[in-house]
């Protein structure tokens, strides 16, 4: 007789008695209320239509998931045998069994892991598995999973509703005509779903294509870009349609904090060798820093969040990026100062209360050093969740005890998911408000605070922030 899988209710809390039985009672307030996630890559297209389906049991679980195939690439197993998409013609595994097989084969090697518990989490409460995932039991789970995605009742529309999700924004292209996000508002969706304004392709100068980001910029704006001028201002039109369309928010990801206005003359003179393909130096590297000091004005001007997402750096691994592309798994953190590089943007804006800027860091060295002291006293600056390699238990155990006895639950953005796997965002949250609940205990057991006033603190970090850093409804 297989023994059932199932998860220990009190998974992630501390087990002396006191503190657990504390955790217990806070969690339990808080691990039924709606899922705000105000960042996150989820394509909208998976709720417009109403025929999309989570795919095969490989589509949904391994192949567009490099926290996946990263781990199992680290081992030695061949993404082209996961079925990762290649961009130089490489012939990848089509057989979704097979990839399916590989996957349960390794599946150990997620244990201690995040990725393990949203993995087991989806499988076990979402998806009803009965059996761990191993390589003896993979095509009956298989099985098992291919059933569950082809019925009514895993539609992505009714995962949503069954999830609680009451708001779920998508990070989109600027030059997107977010014709998906039509489709939702006109069904009465928009609240629900909204678009989220990455301009990167565009700030970026040494992005690929860039040129044609450009020209698509100059199509979908209705403004011809034949400058700096006129690119700012095509931008700004982007903006307006955004916000029209229900964006509360705007997101930028950059190697380094660096802001640094230039004169209306080296902007120009930047663009304008852009333009022409002579950019080179450090011109990408400036025009970013002062591109980011814009769009900080935009956001004062017409109220959408900013977000920056920095540290990261890309695709390091050449022969992987050569042969898969972006997004790939091979991203890597590197170190990363604050202080002085936003200074000259929060000196401009920091104080001005139309301004908020959510940062997010992979160098989690600056969490007391400098971002929580930074968010502890700029009005407009709030600290986004612990992100990417950190948004893990340990990870949100070490930005808690770095971050909250300077900065305080209300400078904190809350939590997002920042997932493209849709099917995981539940046991995400999940995971950040166990841990919420257990941290807190601690601090109810030592007499820090009293369960009343942790009580409020946990609702805060597992939606009320959020909901109030993105303007999607004030803090009580």
């Amino acid at each position: 007789m297989i023994k059932p899988w199932t998860l220990d209710p009190d998974r992630l809390f501390d087990p002396e008695p006191s503190r657990r039985g504390v955790a217990r009672e806070l969690y339990e307030a808080v691990a039924d209320l709606p899922l705000v996630c105000p960042h996150g890559h989820v394509p909208p297209v998976l709720l417009a239509d109403p025929n999309a389906s989570l795919g095969t049991p490989a589509e949904l679980f391994v192949v567009p998931d490099h926290y996946v195939f990263r781990m199992l690439y680290s081992q030695g197993v061949p993404m082209e045998d996961l079925g990762v998409p290649t961009r130089d013609g490489t012939p990848v595994e089509t057989d979704h069994r097979r990839i399916w097989q590989r996957f349960a084969e390794n599946f150990h090697l997620f244990r201690g892991t995040p990725t393990g518990l949203w993995l087991q989490d989806e499988l076990v409460n979402v998806f009803g598995v009965e059996e761990k995932l191993t390589g003896e039991s993979a095509q009956r789970v298989y099985d098992h999973l291919a059933e569950k995605l082809a019925s009514p009742e895993f539609a992505p529309r009714t995962l949503f509703e069954r999830f609680n999700v009451e708001v779920l924004c998508t990070t989109d292209a600027a030059t997107d005509t977010l014709e998906q996000h039509k489709k939702l508002r006109d069904e009465g969706w928009g609240e629900r779903v909204r678009p989220t304004l990455r301009p990167d392709a565009l700030v970026n100068l040494d992005t690929e294509d860039w040129w044609g980001s450009v020209k698509k910029l100059s199509e979908v704006s209705g403004m011809e870009v034949t400058g700096y001028h006129s690119f700012v201002q095509a931008i700004e039109e982007r903006r307006a349609f955004f916000k029209e369309m229900g964006a509360v928010a705007t997101d930028h990801a950059a190697l380094t904090p660096h802001v640094e206005r230039l004169p209306d003359a080296e902007a120009e003179g930047i663009f304008a060798r852009a333009l022409r393909g002579e950019a080179g130096g450090d011109d990408a590297a400036r025009f970013t820093a002062h591109m980011l000091v814009e769009l900080a004005r935009m956001s004062v001007e017409d109220g959408l969040v900013m977000q920056l997402h920095v540290g990261s750096l890309r695709n390091h691994n050449e022969t992987v990026f050569g042969r898969f592309g972006i997004d790939t798994g091979a991203d890597i953190p590197m170190a990363t100062e604050w202080t002085r590089n936003l200074g000259p943007l929060l000196n401009e804006y920091g104080s001005d209360p139309r301004f908020r800027l959510v940062v997010y860091t992979l160098d989690e060295s600056t969490y007391s050093r400098e971002l929580a002291p930074l968010a502890g006293h700029y009005p407009g600056l709030s600290l986004g969740a612990p992100w990417w390699f950190f948004d893990s238990p340990l990870g949100m155990r070490r930005y808690l005890d770095a971050v909250v006895e300077t900065a305080g639950v209300r400078n904190l953005a809350g939590f997002n998911d920042d997932t493209r796997a849709f099917a995981s965002i539940p046991a995400r949250h999940n995971v950040w408000r166990r841990v919420v609940s257990d941290w807190l205990a601690g601090l109810v057991t030592t007499s820090v605070v009293d369960v009343e006033d942790a009580r409020e603190m946990a609702w805060g970090l597992a939606s009320g922030q959020a909901k109030s850093t993105y303007r999607l409804g004030e803090l009580v």
